[in-house]
């Protein structure tokens, strides 16, 4: 059996948490995820398109959250249309998952480059518990170092040598 690859979380953001009635209680949830990713993305080295998916949790994926949040934040954002997404709900763990699932996709050796992390915003639904609005994003990779944009040339290189075997 080969040596097992490794996944590294390379960087980390955040947004503030809301309140009710607060400064981001308007803030559409794939605004505020697109602003996260987006502010992620200009972080590093890697083109838009060369990241591999972006797998984001959420707990609720109702009204404004329906669909592909995760896809819906990275469009949002302004980046590429060629970068799929998708949204994991296993409840109040759905992020911690999105970032498990990034990490064995990094560790199985299908892909090099991931964002994952979430989005979730309660305050269009009734409730007693506060209102939060909140995204938290994470770029994990297979090379502890940041700036891994020659890793999809590496991986081009490596299936060209494929083919031509």
């Amino acid at each position: 059996m080969g040596q097992r690859a490794e996944a590294y979380i390379v960087d980390a953001i955040r947004t503030p948490t809301g309140k009710r009635r607060g400064s981001l209680a308007t803030v559409h949830g794939a605004d505020l995820g697109g602003f996260i990713l987006k502010a992620l993305v200009e972080r590093h080295d890697i083109p838009d398109h060369e990241y591999e998916d972006v797998v984001f949790g959420c707990l609720d994926t109702i009204g404004p959250l329906a669909g592909d949040i995760a896809r819906t934040c990275w469009l949002a954002a302004g980046l590429s249309d060629v970068v799929p997404g998708t949204t994991v709900d296993r409840q109040c763990g759905s992020s911690q998952q999105a970032v498990h699932f990034a990490a064995q996709a990094v560790m199985s050796g299908t892909m090099d480059v991931v964002v994952a992390g979430g989005v979730q915003t309660m305050c269009p639904f009734p409730s007693p518990r506060q209102c939060m609005r909140a995204s938290l994003t994470v770029l994990i990779t297979r090379s502890p170092v940041a700036r891994v944009g020659l890793l999809a040339t590496e991986r081009r290189r490596s299936r060209s040598l494929s083919q031509r075997r």
